[in-house]
């Protein structure tokens, strides 16, 4: 009776966006949205199916050689319009994120809702002066549109990962079919709304929602799509790519990764070690690029443990709405992943500093996980070999710096990484032979304008910036 209680008054996005309409869904269920505080549900969506997603593709191929013959700058001021609209509704937007995802307010406002905002307006100066032509000997290169785009998004950052896609590939001329993570849905559902307002062209962006197998499936396979955009775990990018090659589409993946901070026996230790641990528990770990292995001298292990156990202990866990530091994880499924892990820590033996398995004290309800520091880890063991997606940090000892290289390189994943010394020159030596696609030096801050994407079996292709923007093109030549 509980449930069917919060049912009825959740929010319900009873409809899809298709060819510039909001419209039925051809299938009758609905999926619930979770707040994961509260743990009741705060909206319903429809359970998307490969029928609708087969009419947006067509909506998308039709509306294509319109919008990729439309003047660049009409392209961008629709951009700055969406920009200028999501900027009015910060505070709403970030309290949605934080009730869906669990991060701190203060945080959602600035991440989750700044920086996608911040980027359309930069996609949209870069059309002012971008080259789309280029003259190579007796050749006209063009670039043009890839064509249609199907773009699948996580739940984490689930609207700055939406503008990461959707807005380099409007820029770029392309058309988009959207499917938002279902987990965490409702700024998507916003988005369509507000690209509705601006009067972009019917079919340019489409917008349906539902499960991976179902609706991901469904485009990744489509064969009047053109790329695919998928961010997520390893395992799924996996099967994107395997649909995706049955027509030889363009993949982009932005998956899992396993990062390491390496700090080595010159840094600042107190720095080093706090800044770590505050980057491997942002946004309560659930960051695919997060420093979640931190590479310690051995003869200075336990100073690190030291600090890394007085910075955990001092995070304020609880409400996200309500002032504190660490918010609850995404879902039931996932805090009981997360404390999956933590048992498998000790088990194979590494040593829990603090946190543990353990609901927070006074935190029953909501889908809280305990800030958690292990240390003696060996990279051989589960929790420095998989993705945790939650606070969880594991300290490990190595000999000296090949060594440190060594440690930090074994691993399948390559998307982020540190390293840290008080020589910069030497961070930078160290930082070139990780096989990674970002390294931060001695803390340096996120950059939204620098490519993004990994290595290895954290994926292919590149998101931000010019870099990501170009992903989005397809090169002709045209010989004279």
């Amino acid at each position: 009776m509980e449930a069917s209680k919060q049912q009825l008054t959740a929010k319900v996005y009873d409809k899809i966006y298709i060819n510039g309409k909001w419209v039925e869904s051809s299938g009758k269920d609905f999926l619930d949205v979770t707040n994961s505080t509260s743990e009741e549900v705060i909206a319903r969506v429809p359970s998307g199916t490969a029928e609708d997603v087969a009419a947006a593709v067509a909506a998308a191929k039709a509306a294509f050689e319109g919008w990729s013959n439309t003047p660049k700058e009409e392209r961008a001021n629709y951009l700055r319009a969406v920009a200028e609209k999501l900027g009015n509704r910060v505070e709403e937007l970030a309290e949605i994120i934080s009730k869906e995802v669990g991060m701190p307010l203060q945080l959602s406002s600035m991440v989750q809702v700044g920086m996608p905002s911040m980027n359309l307006g930069f996609y949209a100066d870069l059309l002012s002066g971008y080259q789309f032509e280029e003259q190579v000997g007796n050749s006209l290169v063009v670039r043009e549109a890839v064509g249609v785009v199907g773009c699948i998004t996580p739940w984490n950052y689930p609207l700055h990962q939406v503008i990461a896609k959707v807005a380099p590939a409007l820029a770029a001329g392309c058309t988009v079919v959207l499917k938002p993570s279902e987990v965490a849905p409702i700024t998507a559902f916003i988005l369509a709304e507000l690209f509705d307002e601006a009067g972009l062209p019917a079919g340019v962006f489409n917008l349906v929602c539902g499960l991976g197998h179902v609706v991901g499936e469904a485009i990744a396979a489509h064969p009047d799509v053109d790329m695919v955009s998928f961010t997520g775990s390893t395992r799924a990018g996996k099967r994107v790519s395997e649909l995706a090659a049955q027509t030889i589409k363009r993949v982009s993946l932005e998956l899992g990764g396993k990062s390491a901070n390496v700090i080595l026996d010159d840094a600042n230790f107190e720095k080093a070690v706090r800044n770590g641990v505050n980057n491997c528990y942002f946004n309560s770990g659930q960051t695919c690029s997060a420093l979640t292995r931190m590479l310690v001298p051995k003869e200075r292990h336990d100073e690190a443990v030291v600090i890394a156990k007085k910075t955990a202990e001092a995070f304020a866990v609880g409400d996200p709405l309500a002032g504190s530091e660490l918010g609850p994880l995404v879902s039931e499924t996932q805090r009981d992943r997360v404390r999956g892990y933590i048992k498998k820590g000790i088990e194979e033996g590494a040593t829990l500093v603090t946190g543990g398995a353990e609901a927070p004290e006074g935190l029953e309800k909501g889908y809280f996980i305990r800030p958690t520091v292990f240390a003696n880890v060996n990279n051989s063991m589960t929790i420095a070999r998989e993705e945790i997606f939650g606070p969880v940090l594991s300290i490990i000892p190595y000999e000296n710096e090949d060594d440190a290289v060594r440690i930090a390189n074994d691993t399948i994943y390559g998307l982020g990484g540190g390293v840290w010394s008080k020589d910069v020159e030497r961070a930078k030596r160290v930082a070139r032979r990780l096989r990674t696609g970002q390294v931060d030096i001695n803390g340096g801050d996120f950059n939204p304008l620098a490519p993004f994407g990994g290595y290895k079996q954290s994926g292919n292709g590149r998101e931000l910036g010019k870099f990501g923007f170009e992903e989005y093109l397809e090169i002709k030549s045209m010989q004279l």
